[in-house]
């Protein structure tokens, strides 16, 4: 190396938001189409036919081979399932839903700054909620695993990170309006 180099930028980044998803998961949302058919089948269950002239109200017109192949995708990654089949003169109407939903608004650049003291104060709240389902979990992992076949690092950590995830979505959709519950 050069003794010339000089450091242009230099940023500590630390760690503020923790997406739970596998690689599959990742490759199937890396498509504005199937992005848009989660969305599409949130809280329906629709099918392929339907979710082409949704997807074409929404300005992407594609052959439904292609959407069936988007579907195809999403359901190999474990992020669309058959929800319903139907005989209808001599063929099967398959109808597809979901169990996930997207949240993928942009947050305002100050959003730290702005909710720092309420992200600190959820925090401490949080700590101990998450303590005592880690100490669960933890039990209930070792006693499917009693040889302590090694594990992924983080398994513990994203089991109780999914329980914390699909609570907070319960209480969001156990609440009948879009938005928090007071």
């Amino acid at each position: 190396m050069s003794q010339n180099m000089s450091t242009l930028l230099q940023k500590e980044l630390k760690i503020n938001k923790i997406l739970t998803t596998n690689a599959d998961q990742a490759k199937a949302l890396d498509d504005t189409a199937r992005i848009k058919i989660l969305q599409i089948l949130y809280h329906k269950q629709l099918p392929t036919e339907r979710i082409v002239e949704e997807l074409n109200k929404m300005g992407y017109k594609k052959a439904t081979t292609t959407i069936r192949h988007h579907i195809d995708v999403l359901k190999n990654a474990g992020l669309v399932e058959i929800v319903k089949m139907e005989e209808v003169r001599g063929a099967v109407l398959k109808y597809y839903g979901t169990s996930v939903r997207l949240m993928g608004n942009k947050l305002p650049a100050n959003f730290e700054t702005e909710f720092s003291k309420m992200i600190a104060e959820t925090s401490v709240k949080l700590e101990k909620v998450m303590k005592n389902i880690s100490e669960n979990v933890g039990s209930k992992i070792k006693k499917k695993n009693p040889k302590n076949v090694s594990l992924e690092s983080n398994y513990e950590e994203h089991v109780v990170m999914e329980i914390v995830n699909r609570a907070m979505t319960k209480v969001f959709e156990s609440n009948s309006s879009p938005h928090i519950p007071k």
